[in-house]
């Protein structure tokens, strides 16, 4: 294990809901100076100006996205629009600085399919092979090791977290997994669209990217491994008016009979961020709001018409924390040798 020696962070979007999230987490992490935090629109403000709930613990202002403090740095976090990250790692890490990437650039293998989905050339393709899926309960190990992390997305996280144990036990039919999945409008990121304004997503209530989501690749490929096979599945967001959450309701036809508390009970056990809730559970958002925790119960609904051969996954996480920023942490702290839990331990806000 690496030597516990303080270490300096930056932050590339710092005005993102994940840029400002991560800086939260790094300020009151015993083990991080945050030494740099960038925004191409907010250049020279006082960080402090623009997040007041950051005042007596961020000094910094913030500066431009090419500061070469970024390359002083031993972390540099990037909460940038998806397309940035690629252009940039490779001088970061070329200088001796470890990249944890919350974007999409380095999350898909398959160069292809991640510009057909992303509708751009991607700028570093040769990096893609190096980076390590910081799903931690799947990785851990190569993580420890990583220059270079692709944070998971912030669906991927409940829907491969929720379905895990079961696919690993060989216990359900790959062809025909369906992921119905909530977010509030937070996933979207910090951005002006009429979809997201508070008079259109106010008391309502809707679908969308039902054509397909560029999550679906990403999590047909981590099922996909668990699964050592390609899997089948249905995947339909939807768009719930609050603020923050992800609620994925999980369906699996049953293959082989098991005690699936029992399965989900075990795999879960050493780990910290992830919680099988008792049997007859079901988690609401708010038990995981800003907390770095997945909360999972298992069910075996009756109303199938053939003795219940549905196994149903209640699996809810925060989007902003272990769907992104509170992940991202995670994956630092494993880096660089510091307790998985670091930084990490503040319990949800309720209400």
């Amino acid at each position: 294990m690496a030597t516990m020696k303080r270490i300096r962070a930056g932050v590339v979007g710092g005005t993102g809901y994940s840029g400002v999230e991560l800086m939260r987490l790094l300020a009151r992490h015993p083990q991080v100076e945050l030494a740099v935090a960038t925004s191409r629109q907010e250049t020279g403000k006082a960080v402090s100006a623009v997040f007041p709930s950051l005042r007596g613990r961020v000094g910094l202002a913030f500066t431009k996205p090419d500061d070469p403090a970024l390359r002083q740095c031993d972390v540099v976090f990037f909460g940038t629009p998806n397309g940035v990250a690629m252009g940039e790692a490779r001088a970061l890490l070329d200088a001796g600085a470890r990249v944890v990437d919350i974007s999409a650039d380095f999350r898909l293998k398959d160069i292809a399919d991640w510009e057909r989905w992303y509708k751009m050339k991607h700028a570093a393709p040769e990096l893609v092979a190096e980076a390590v899926y910081g799903l931690c309960e799947v990785n851990r190990e190569k993580i420890r090791g990583a220059r270079l992390v692709a944070n998971p997305g912030c669906y991927p996280t409940a829907v491969i977290l929720g379905l895990l144990p079961a696919l690993e036990a060989g216990a359900v039919d790959l062809e025909h997994l369906i992921a119905d999945a909530k977010s509030g409008v937070s996933g979207a990121g910090r951005k002006l669209e009429l979809h997201l304004m508070h008079g259109e997503a106010s008391d309502n209530f809707a679908a969308y990217g039902m054509a397909g989501h560029r999550h679906w690749p990403e999590i047909r490929q981590g099922l996909g491994l668990l699964a050592k096979r390609e899997v089948g599945l249905v995947f339909t967001p939807h768009l719930v008016p609050m603020i923050r959450g992800i609620l994925a309701t999980l369906y699996a036809r049953v293959t082989k009979e098991m005690d699936f508390q029992a399965l989900y009970e075990k795999r879960y056990a050493a780990e910290p961020f992830v919680d099988v809730m008792p049997p007859g559970s079901q988690p609401d958002t708010r038990s995981t709001r800003a907390a770095n925790v997945c909360r999972i119960a298992v069910h075996r609904p009756r109303q199938t018409g053939k003795g219940g051969d549905t196994l149903a996954v209640l699996s809810v996480i925060d989007n902003l924390m272990k769907g992104a920023s509170g992940q991202a942490v995670q994956n630092m702290n494993l880096m660089f040798g510091f307790p998985e839990t670091m930084g990490l331990e503040d319990l949800p806000v309720v209400p």
